[in-house]
């Protein structure tokens, strides 16, 4: 949902800054524009940020038991990398 806000604040923007040609006495569009842009850009590298793939772990143990009774144990850390 935070790349889909990025994207549409982008086009807004854009719009704003480069298709709207109206000349309003209050606030300037074209400022306003630029303005959502980079909130747009901002979203966008906050949400990827966030939500990036990050090193995950898989542990595993396994008890065994051999012809005399004795048991072992055999624990496994792995790595798993996104990307």
């Amino acid at each position: 949902m935070g790349i889909g806000l990025g994207v549409f604040l982008i086009i807004a923007g854009a719009v704003l800054a480069f298709g709207v040609k109206a000349n309003l006495n209050d606030f300037d569009l074209t400022t306003i524009g630029y303005i959502l842009m980079g909130g747009g850009v901002l979203v966008i590298l906050l949400s990827l940020i966030v939500f990036m793939p990050r090193t995950r772990r898989s542990r595993s143990t396994a008890i065994t038991t051999d012809a005399y009774g004795r048991q072992g144990v055999v624990e496994r850390d792995d790595r798993i990398t996104g990307l």
